[in-house]
């Protein structure tokens, strides 16, 4: 019995086999180097589920380069030792180590300031200054910008603060849950520092390296990409005229004239969706809020952070730069080289983890919580992130695994000769929507898919004539392309955990908030693709396309939007 088995397994991968050695390169394994992301791909549209896809994924790789022979069943336990042995190197390495630790303690952070009241203290204040439905919408903006570390906080947080305002002035649930979503991700993925970066760093540092840039310096690519995320600028700014000028169209335009002339801020045929926050992100009770309780352990991030880059990036400069920087410390020529050589990884856990101890230094002190209660609240917020850990390490994995088979090198051969330099971008942003929108996640969609890009992008890049300065801009632009186009497809899908968080933190019923949305979102990501993605590709400055983007949305707004209030 056995043996039939083990025949029907035998003739069922007959294709692999053909590709036994685990050091064959791309040109032998052909288009089965593309397996371990395909399969990723695959099953996060089947199964919905990117930790599950990944692992998979790897396994499909590992499997590839450990089978031999007929025995099917040593390569299948070659190929789990090969995957849990790519793992524990992954979390091995030092920079990675130091992304998992840094994720951790802001996490840690926020729940520890959360608990102190500090974020709520700045949300009434700025909940009380809230007169008219336009200036409700936009403090409701303007706190999305200031909890810009991590992107759960940021809902969990501005919902509940400002859904009192928002029912008393009629403002839609559906309206507060589109500013909320609008300012969660896009804000945490524009931040310099946030739950975001450490893995975003990663995946950029890791891709790099497969086109043999190994000293790459990943938080200045990271600052590169900035002005080419069209999608989150544009969002942010679609919200703020939005919200200024009281227009809207579509879906969203129906539900602001039902709560503005009606009063029934949710929709009446729909069932609302009650905060369920933890007790562990709750303010403590009985105690005053006080915004010091947020501002200062912030800030001892922000300044220790600031700081450590400088002096950690001039530790790592050779003696000539040093010279020219201890000369005239202070110009951005100085900060440029400083901050352009530090570790990150390093610098950020050094300065999140003392941000902690001031925060429950200050919460001890004014004796909201004991030392045991603090750590406690600290280890459940570090926990919250626990599944961002889970997925960076088969981020990390996939990726050597790719590397392996030769993925990218396919890849390159394969599309290199044959698509154009000015749709790459484009194409690598729609497809990290798809993903992004199967999934319901936007760290899954930028593992699977930075590996690939980077090595795409510059192949691309040099068929096409360029090199240099422009090279490097263009495979910056397709960085910012993935990016942005997962947080796109997050925006637009219905099992996307930071727009289930916006609902709930709302008190509006999801199918309600995705239906507003959608259209709100379809319409930036074509408004980033034409006057973003195309444009840059082809060499048009950066800054003069996002003018260009900014006046179009403006002028939709304007002239296709309509007003609700007579």
């Amino acid at each position: 019995m056995n043996k039939i088995i083990q025949g029907i397994l035998l003739v069922a991968l007959l294709p692999l086999m053909v590709f036994a050695d685990a050091k064959e390169n791309a040109e032998i394994y052909g288009w089965l180097t593309m397996l371990p992301p395909l399969v990723a791909i695959v099953l996060a549209f089947v199964t919905r589920n990117v930790i599950f896809s990944l692992f998979i994924g790897i396994f499909t790789g590992t499997f590839m380069v450990n089978i031999s022979g007929a025995n099917i069943f040593a390569a299948f336990y070659n190929a789990f030792a090969d995957m849990s042995e790519k793992m524990v190197g992954s979390l091995a390495d030092s920079w990675n180590a130091g992304i998992v630790l840094q994720v951790l303690t802001i996490g840690g952070m926020i729940a520890v300031i959360t608990k102190m009241g500090g974020p709520r203290a700045i949300a009434e204040k700025l909940a009380a200054r809230a007169k008219t439905p336009v200036s409700a919408q936009l403090y409701t903006w303007i706190m999305g910008f200031f909890i810009f570390f991590d992107d759960y906080a940021n809902s969990l947080i501005v919902g509940p603060i400002m859904k009192p305002v928002t029912d008393k002035l009629k403002v839609s649930r559906e309206k507060l849950a589109f500013i909320i979503d609008s300012t969660a991700a896009p804000i945490a993925g524009l931040a310099l520092i946030s739950t975001w970066v450490g893995y975003e760093l990663s995946l950029i540092k890791d891709a790099y390296a497969a086109i043999g840039q190994v000293e790459v310096n990943a938080f200045g690519i990271f600052v590169e990409t900035l002005p080419y995320r069209f999608y989150n600028i544009l969002m942010l700014a679609f919200v703020f005229f939005s919200a200024l000028s009281l227009r809207e169209f579509g879906p969203m335009h129906k539900a602001a004239v039902r709560a503005y002339e009606t009063g029934a801020v949710s929709n009446p045929n729909s069932k609302e969706i009650m905060n369920q926050e933890s007790s562990f992100m709750l303010p403590k009770e009985g105690v005053s809020y006080s915004m010091s309780n947020a501002i200062v352990p912030i800030l001892t991030l922000i300044i220790v952070a600031f700081i450590g880059f400088y002096f950690n990036g001039l530790s790592a400069l050779d003696a000539v730069v040093v010279a020219k920087i201890e000369a005239d410390p202070f110009t951005f020529y100085a900060l440029r080289e400083t901050f352009g050589s530090a570790d990150a990884s390093i610098v950020i856990f050094e300065a999140a983890l003392l941000a902690s101890l001031v925060a429950i230094g200050m919460g001890l002190q004014q004796k909201i919580f004991d030392i045991h209660e603090a750590i406690e609240t600290w280890v459940f917020g570090a926990k919250a992130l626990v599944i961002t850990a889970v997925i960076l390490v088969l981020a990390w994995t996939i990726s050597a695994v790719m590397k392996e088979v030769g993925t990218a090198a396919y890849i390159v051969t394969l599309l290199a000769d044959t698509t154009p330099q000015f749709l790459l971008p484009s194409i690598i942003f729609i497809l990290g929507s798809f993903i992004s929108f199967a999934t319901g996640t936007s760290y899954g969609t930028m593992g699977i898919l930075m590996p690939l890009t980077i090595p795409l992008a510059n192949a691309v890049g040099i068929h096409t004539g360029l090199e240099g300065s422009e090279l490097h801009t263009y495979t910056v632009l397709n960085v910012g392309a993935v990016l942005t186009g997962a947080i796109f497809g997050d925006h637009c899908s219905p099992i996307s955990d930071t727009s289930i968080l916006s609902s709930m933190a709302s008190s509006c019923d999801h199918m309600d908030h995705i239906s507003t949305q959608l259209p709100y979102a379809l319409f930036v990501g074509f408004v980033a693709v034409v006057c973003g993605y195309i444009p840059a590709a082809l060499g048009y400055p950066v800054y003069m396309l996002l003018a260009i983007g900014l006046a179009v949305i403006a002028l939709t707004i304007r002239f296709y939007g309509k007003t609700y209030i007579k």
